[in-house]
């Protein structure tokens, strides 16, 4: 997770995550539709389901980003975004 709030406009926060396979990237994907659903928080937009090698689910405030191992390396939006600060999942309560 990496708080960007302080270096973008476009969201407060981006998870990052990887999956070994398309399914497991999917199944991934839907998981976290799935909980955020129960939270009440529809995504604005989700991309690149179909094709599972990065899916982006929007949710505003929050960008889900889900990738395949090797579009993870490709991409590798931890350094693009290294102005961001690294959020702990661990540190934070839940409520």
């Amino acid at each position: 997770m990496i708080d960007i709030h302080q270096v973008s406009v476009m969201a407060d926060y981006f998870i990052i995550a990887n999956g070994t396979n398309t399914s497991q990237v999917q199944a991934m994907s839907d998981g976290v539709e799935e909980a955020l659903e129960k939270q009440g928080l529809s995504p604005k937009q989700i991309e690149g389901y179909r094709g599972a090698g990065w899916i982006l689910l929007d949710y505003g405030d929050i960008i889900v980003h889900v990738f395949s191992k090797e579009d993870r390396l490709f991409y590798d939006l931890e350094r693009i975004w290294r102005d961001g600060i690294a959020v702990d999942p661990a540190s934070l309560s839940s409520t």
